[in-house]
């Protein structure tokens, strides 16, 4: 019985080290530079609408059921999306517009698991008639989750979708 007690003490004693350095958060985010001037690329990101037609998850799920809320491109502007195991379920919804700045967005994941995350789009002058674009998104890790993220590396999980989409959105917008 006493060996049964160590065991189970040296699990709690592991679970709570491995909560204490497990990462507490993340930014994950990719650049590109577009030959368009800044108003004009600010508006075609303000429309959640947009997103679907650069984004890669989109790609993943062509059947995916949407939902938009709201006036597109304004605060409170809603997309609700429903695919398959690739893509999941949840929603974006538009919170803060700084023009010709950013649009900050809260990304909400229903499937395959419950989570959320802050999710950006900034922009600026990158030389005469060009745009600097930076997506990405941030969150926290809340325990449990934060112990599996010393095992995952957000960066490479979705790094590579960001550069798929933005390399999609600078060949829409020069195009």
């Amino acid at each position: 019985m006493d060996t049964i007690l160590y065991i189970l003490a040296g699990i709690v004693v592991l679970i709570f080290i491995l909560a204490m350095i497990a990462p507490k958060g993340y930014d994950v985010n990719r650049k590109i530079t577009v030959k368009k001037p800044v108003p004009e690329v600010f508006e075609y990101l303000k429309s959640l609408k947009n997103q679907d037609n650069w984004s890669p998850w989109g790609k993943r799920d062509p059947n995916m059921k949407k939902e938009f809320v709201g006036s597109d491109g304004e605060i409170g502007a809603t997309s609700k999306w429903e695919g398959n195991k690739d893509v999941g379920s949840g929603e974006q919804e538009i919170k803060r517009i700084v023009e010709n700045e950013v649009i900050e967005s809260a990304l909400r994941f229903l499937k395959p698991w419950k989570s959320q995350s802050d999710a950006y789009l900034r922009v600026k002058e990158a030389g005469e008639g060009e745009t600097e674009i930076t997506w990405g998104f941030s969150g926290k890790n809340k325990f449990p989750m934060s112990i599996m993220m010393l095992f995952m590396n957000m960066d490479k999980a979705v790094g590579k979708d960001f550069e798929e989409g933005l390399a999609s959105l600078k060949d829409i917008l020069e195009h």
